[in-house]
């Protein structure tokens, strides 16, 4: 009988994984339950932790999946993404133990599809008054000295904010010239959204202790809507997030900021690149708060698919299904997003427009002359069922209630 070795674990007991991935998600948690515990603790010790084999290696893993590569003038480059993606794999669950439930951008289990659920669920309430609002210039207007006064709270580690600091410093290229920079977040840099974030959680805290009671902040990155019960609350909390953003060296988008009043036959607004506007329900004659494409949303899908579609693209094309295994991965993330709304009537716009796409490049292919191309053996389901185009009618899915109460 052979007995199987077990390494002097208990028969029956699951073994402990030792790839780097889940070597770095138990350093993650310890660091937010740590964090978590103590709001006044700093953490010093982090660059070491950094520098982990495991951690780097999960990071490389990271910048690998997302393309990561070098700018064209090689700034930064892709060990400096790298290390850029190790750090925040290490300081994001301290700070992320502080964020607050307003903020819904770049953070783990938080999302665009939360933020327009949270508007949807209560502007088709009593919050008739929204005040939406942009950030001039937000990522480039930002002060380096009160951003790390803000990680310092929680970062002692001199190693680690000398790292960050260089970050913030390194400068951007213009015309073949460095220039060095003395506000805003690295470009394109791994951890930039992380450092906006910490820099905007200061809107976030003052906002919860002193002026909740104006109305629900919901924010995404620079773009923030506050919900609002009256109009007199609405330009209170539009002062008062002016004034915030005065001390943290911003101002508000004139174009871009206002406020909205919500009710039927009157004018929605934008927000995540959803139009919102509240509408009578077809089937219970309510009034809800509705969501679908935004028309620069619309336009650019159609950009896009008439970019990937363009006949000169596709000269001596031999089978359509290969430009169906090009343009399948844009409808999907492009439907991903939006199909959380009520999207049907975009979709369907989107899906024929596709259709008609397809057609013109099978009708310019030439061919027999015997048996010409006829564009009506050619429906949108004989696309979808023998061919394998995804088809977005069909696939709208709602996160959670489906209507407003």
């Amino acid at each position: 009988m052979v007995v199987p070795v077990t390494g002097g674990k208990r028969e029956g007991m699951p073994a402990r994984a030792n790839n780097p991935t889940d070597k770095v998600r138990r350093l993650r948690r310890r660091l937010y339950v740590s964090a978590k515990r103590s709001r006044t603790r700093r953490f010093h010790a982090l660059y070491d932790r950094i520098g982990r084999g495991d951690v780097l290696v999960e990071a490389w893993n990271r910048v690998k999946a997302n393309r990561g590569a070098a700018g064209i003038d090689g700034i930064p480059t892709v060990r400096d993404r790298v290390v850029q993606a190790a750090t925040k794999l290490v300081i994001e669950p301290i700070f992320e133990a502080d964020f607050k439930k307003s903020s819904y951008g770049f953070r783990p289990k938080k999302n665009a599809t939360g933020a327009l659920e949270t508007i949807r669920l209560n502007g088709g309430r009593n919050y008739r008054y929204v005040v939406d609002g942009d950030i001039k210039s937000y990522f480039d207007q930002i002060s380096h000295e009160k951003l790390l006064k803000l990680v310092e709270r929680r970062i002692s580690d001199r190693r680690v904010l000398k790292l960050l600091r260089q970050w913030l410093k390194a400068g951007v290229m213009e015309e073949g010239a460095m220039r060095g920079t003395e506000l805003g977040s690295p470009q394109g840099g791994v951890i930039s959204p992380l450092l906006a974030n910490i820099y905007l959680d200061a809107l976030d805290g003052i906002w919860e202790r002193r002026c909740r009671h104006l109305g629900i902040l919901v924010r995404y990155a620079d773009d923030f809507a506050v919900l609002c019960r009256t109009r007199a609350d609405a330009e209170e909390a539009l002062r008062r997030v002016g004034i915030i953003l005065q001390r943290l060296d911003l101002t508000l988008h004139p174009e871009k900021t206002r406020i909205v009043e919500l009710g039927l036959g009157k004018r929605g607004f934008v927000f995540l690149g959803c139009y919102l506007r509240v509408v009578l329900s077809h089937f219970k004659r309510r009034e809800y708060l509705f969501r679908w494409p935004s028309a620069r949303a619309m336009n650019r899908i159609r950009v896009r698919i008439r970019t990937l579609t363009d006949r000169r693209r596709w000269a001596g094309m031999k089978d359509i299904r290969d430009v169906i295994r090009v343009i399948n991965p844009v409808l999907r993330g492009w439907g991903n997003y939006f199909c959380t709304g009520n999207a049907s009537t975009k979709f369907q716009q989107v899906d024929h427009f596709v259709h008609r796409r397809l057609l013109r490049l099978m009708a310019r292919r030439g061919g027999d002359r015997r048996k010409p191309f006829r564009a009506k053996q050619w429906p949108l389901p004989r696309f979808v069922n023998e061919h394998g185009l995804h088809r977005l009618v069909g696939t709208i899915r709602y996160p959670g209630e489906v209507h407003a109460t």
